[in-house]
């Protein structure tokens, strides 16, 4: 039988192959999440009963390893929704509406943005461009998509999908404040 040279290569590489020491890698170090951080971007959901107080302000701020945004609620914050969306649409007519960003994230909460007769409470002059965002690492626009039966829609335009949460603390004053933090990277 004869041997083709295609045949004589594989025998040789078989044998060499066989021949060589088999080395295990250590197993790869798990990286530290950035600052701690192990937020996630999945929906931060929250309800229940409440009296809806107004919405009186929305204000931001910058902190070393995320971007925050600050709802002020003149009583008790109640209910929330903070999600990623596709498509930031208006409350009621669901036209789509504009963000910066490469993400949306779509900000509901149980809050009107008058009062018990109807009148404003929160009114601000420019509804597309709630906060100033120059100098944000992560935050690109807030803006307010309006008010409907009761609830409030607010759009945050984000540099990408990036870890984030929400979560309620008491003040100013008599009210709450519903907190979103934006991770600057994960």
């Amino acid at each position: 039988m004869r041997t083709t040279p295609r045949a004589l290569l594989a025998s040789a590489l078989l044998a060499g192959l066989a021949l060589t020491p088999v080395t295990l890698a250590a197993p790869a170090a798990t990286a530290a999440p950035y600052c701690g951080i192990t937020w996630g971007s999945l929906p931060k959901v929250t309800g229940y009963d409440t009296e809806p107080a107004p919405l009186t302000d929305v204000r931001a701020g910058r902190h070393s390893c995320f971007d925050r945004v600050v709802l002020d609620v003149s009583g008790d914050a109640g209910e929330y929704s903070v999600r990623y969306v596709s498509t930031y649409r208006a409350p009621g007519s669901g036209q789509a509406l504009s963000l910066r960003g490469g993400a949306k994230i779509e900000v509901v909460v149980g809050n009107p943005t008058y009062d018990g007769d109807g009148d404003p409470v929160y009114d601000p002059r420019r509804p597309a461009e709630l906060v100033g965002t120059d100098g944000y690492r992560t935050l690109r626009q807030a803006r307010l998509g309006g008010s409907y039966e009761g609830q409030t829609s607010i759009g945050l335009g984000v540099r990408a999908r990036l870890p984030m949460r929400a979560f309620v603390l008491d003040g100013p004053g008599s009210g709450q404040r519903l907190v979103i933090d934006v991770a600057h990277r994960w």
